[in-house]
């Protein structure tokens, strides 16, 4: 089923990229603009929504984003994130134990492009968790709290214009171990991680 999971989240990718390439636009960089030092309008805000679903789980949440465009193959930035996670009970799977999950984190970014409309990212995060337990064999629940480290390493799609705007879609894993992590199931296997969103930056650039 896990294996199910990815090969499904991969699909969902693929077809986004295909849809969304039809349209892709340039970026407005020149060779001599990534040495001109620091720009207002290379200061991005936005952030999307997340999806996460595996054998019994399901993930719901939002991350918004500030960052920077260093160089038109370069961004920079610290993300947040608010995330509810569910398990279904299931006697074989998790011994029969429901599983609600709210957590939220911060962490720093950095997105390299190696071609404009494909990306990778790494973001380490910082994650608290409030985790509620019900056993439905014995009717007894039980609530704990936990702080938890993700990272987070993905490959994502992208229209973006530096200095105007930017669309992208994102497909992750939690590479870390961490069993309190929101993005490791009930036995600790990662998550397919999608998130989608818009960035807007806060000086528009009106070049073309």
């Amino acid at each position: 089923m896990q294996r199910k999971s990815i090969l499904t989240a991969l699909a969902f990718f693929i077809c986004t990229c295909l849809l969304a390439q039809r349209n892709a636009p340039t970026s407005t960089y020149t060779a001599d603009e990534e040495n001109t030092g620091f720009k207002k309008e290379n200061i991005f805000i936005g952030g999307g929504i997340n999806l996460g679903f595996a054998s019994n789980t399901f993930a719901l949440g939002a991350s918004p984003e500030i960052g920077y465009s260093v160089a038109n193959w370069l961004d920079l930035g610290l993300g947040f994130n608010v995330n509810y996670a569910s398990q279904r009970a299931d006697p074989y799977y998790n011994g029969n134990i429901r599983q609600r999950n709210f957590s939220y984190g911060v962490g720093p970014f950095v997105r390299i492009y190696p071609i404009n409309v494909l990306f990778l990212q790494g973001q380490l995060e910082g994650n608290w968790s409030n985790i509620s337990l019900k056993d439905m064999t014995y009717d007894q629940s039980s609530t704990y709290k936990y702080k938890s480290t993700s990272f987070i390493a993905g490959i994502g799609y992208s229209q973006r214009v530096v200095g105007q705007g930017s669309f992208y879609t994102l497909i992750g894993l939690d590479l870390m171990q961490d069993k309190n992590s929101p993005y490791r199931d009930y036995n600790n296997r990662a998550i397919p991680v999608i998130r989608t969103g818009f960035n807007f930056y806060l000086k528009p650039s009106h070049k073309k």
